[in-house]
């Protein structure tokens, strides 16, 4: 029974100090919530709970805030994540519905993400090793150039030039083309590798350099991850949440101008629908202060997915309201991907 109880007492310090940003004492709690226990025992419970290192006194003020262990309880204690309001899902919907282009999808993604939460919103565009491919398309640009066209389920377009010493014969192209079609059809381009790398054997040796190119570059495509690309919105969201930080917001905003900073993290958080990262479990010194909330998008299920987006902001953060914002905003376009 103490264990439940205590385990009320620290969401509501952590309710109260997100909203408020003051460290919350026993009085307070006895005023603000029916915790049908008289003021001592609270104070008792406050105690043990900084025993263990869930809360902590800030200063020699009376008061208690969350630690980063703390609010990871909180967040492993969230049973079920509530739906947003009618208004809320509607607004998402209004907004994403008139995306023209992927690009544009994007774009409004991360300022609604932006929005919603208040925090840095953080998309990242379908990956192509992750996409299944719609169609290969290899379009003649002169005698010697060819652009290798690559257009994913997702919406997603990679183009690549090749020059060649020869000129191009157009039925090689056409016969390429129709192959790499039906090796890829419906299937995820990571599991293409094999087939690209057998290709050029299966063409008369005279038409291997130009095949051998082509392959060379879907495989390219892959490898280099030049799909690995993020779009942020809302960084002046930090500014207002300046005061926690006890540094300043520096660190924060350096991290987040390194692109691969975020993709690590990313690629390092949970495949689950949506998962929390708190403080020190970002490992990454300029993020110590700050908490991401995220969620993978556009597959079925989360081990599906194509991307990830999420949000950034400081440890003191609406949990709960930011993950089922988060949660909506994946799940809707995972829908609008899924066309």
């Amino acid at each position: 029974m103490s264990e439940d109880r205590r385990l009320d007492v620290l969401r509501a310090i952590v309710q109260d100090y997100v909203a408020t940003r003051e460290p919350v004492g026993s009085r307070m709690l006895v005023e603000r919530h029916a915790l049908g226990v008289s003021p001592a025992t609270i104070r008792n419970d406050m105690a043990a709970l900084e025993e263990h290192g869930l809360i902590a006194q800030p200063h020699t003020s009376a008061g208690r805030v969350p630690t980063d262990k703390g609010y990871r309880l909180f967040v492993d204690q969230i049973g079920t994540i509530k739906p947003l309001s009618a208004a809320e899902k509607r607004a998402i919907q209004v907004l994403l519905d008139d995306a023209v282009d992927l690009d544009d999808v994007v774009e409004r993604t991360v300022r609604l993400l932006a929005q919603l939460t208040h925090q840095v919103a953080v998309v990242q565009y379908p990956s192509l090793r992750r996409s299944t491919l719609r169609h290969l398309e290899l379009v003649p640009l002169s005698p010697k150039r060819l652009l290798v066209v690559i257009i994913t389920d997702t919406g997603r377009v990679e183009q690549r030039t090749i020059e060649t010493a020869a000129e191009i014969d157009p039925g090689v192209t056409a016969e390429l083309r129709a192959r790499l079609n039906v090796i890829g059809a419906g299937r995820r381009l990571q599991a293409m590798t094999a087939e690209l790398e057998a290709l050029p054997q299966q063409f008369a040796p005279e038409h291997r350099g130009l095949v051998r190119a082509v392959s060379e570059q879907l495989l390219d495509a892959l490898r280099q991850d030049a799909e690995e690309r993020i779009v942020l919105a809302g960084t002046a969201n930090l500014a207002r949440s300046d005061v926690d930080f006890s540094r300043t917001i520096g660190p924060v905003l350096e991290a987040l101008e390194e692109q691969v900073v975020l993709l690590k993290l990313f690629s390092e958080m949970e495949e689950e629908t949506v998962a929390v990262r708190i403080g020190a479990e970002n490992h990454h010194e300029g993020l110590a202060e700050a908490s991401i909330v995220a969620s993978v998008y556009g597959g079925e299920v989360p081990s599906d997915g194509v991307a990830r987006l999420g949000v950034l902001g400081p440890t003191r953060m609406d949990y709960p309201g930011t993950m089922a914002a988060v949660r909506a905003v994946a799940r809707y376009l995972s829908r609008i991907l899924a066309g």
